[in-house]
């Protein structure tokens, strides 16, 4: 979205331009995205990162709410498509009983920072960034995206795991990063890994 200025509107524009983002912000908001004030955060990423130890499946821990997100015992799991190609399958058990899978495929944009993933679903949609902050490749994995709008930003974030659950410590230890950053850990929603309730999701 372009909000629109004009050196015609000296001493209304920077009105202007709080009542529009006001608005924004709570169009927004009604969306349950999680919406903050000025441009994404400069943060880094996990140093070395090895593409092929990231590979195969992660369970969805803790995320921030999106609009693309619905259902619970999320999974994403991940696998060699091409060179330097990931292909992405995203998994998850909707309220109905049904499970919903999408494909996509993720690139680094530039080879000397691999962990700074460019995801793409759809042919023609531009791809969102999918940053890997952390991990260890064995355990946990801690994920940030960010959608900058300019006055304001979108905070999209996952806390993954190799099995369906994750120790407390290590869980803090990962809220703790995207505190650090301004990330709003305490809007984060945790997945329903349960056995039970997920069960069908392994067949």
């Amino acid at each position: 979205m372009q909000i629109f200025t004009s050196t015609s509107y000296t001493g209304c524009g920077e009105n202007m331009i709080q009542v529009i983002s006001l608005t924004l912000l709570s169009v927004l908001a009604a969306s349950a995205q999680v919406i903050m004030p000025g441009r994404c955060p400069q943060t880094g990423v996990q140093e070395d990162f090895d593409t092929a130890r990231y590979l195969g499946k992660w369970f969805d821990i803790q995320r921030l709410p999106n609009t693309f997100q619905k259902g619970e015992c999320c999974t994403a799991t991940y696998s060699l498509q091409s060179p330097g190609v990931v292909g992405v399958l995203n998994s998850e058990l909707l309220s109905d009983g049904t499970i919903s899978s999408i494909n996509g495929s993720a690139t680094a944009k530039d080879p000397s920072e691999p962990a700074k993933l460019q995801v793409s679903f759809f042919e023609y949609a531009p791809p969102a960034p999918y940053w890997v902050l952390s991990t260890d490749y064995e355990n946990y994995s801690l994920v940030y995206s960010c959608t900058d709008l300019g006055v304001l930003h979108f905070d999209f974030a996952w806390i993954l795991s190799r099995e369906p659950t994750l120790s407390e410590e290590t869980l803090g230890e990962l809220q703790g990063i995207l505190s650090s950053m301004g990330v709003s850990v305490h809007k984060l929603l945790t997945t329903d890994q349960s056995e039970a309730t997920c069960s069908s999701m392994s067949l």
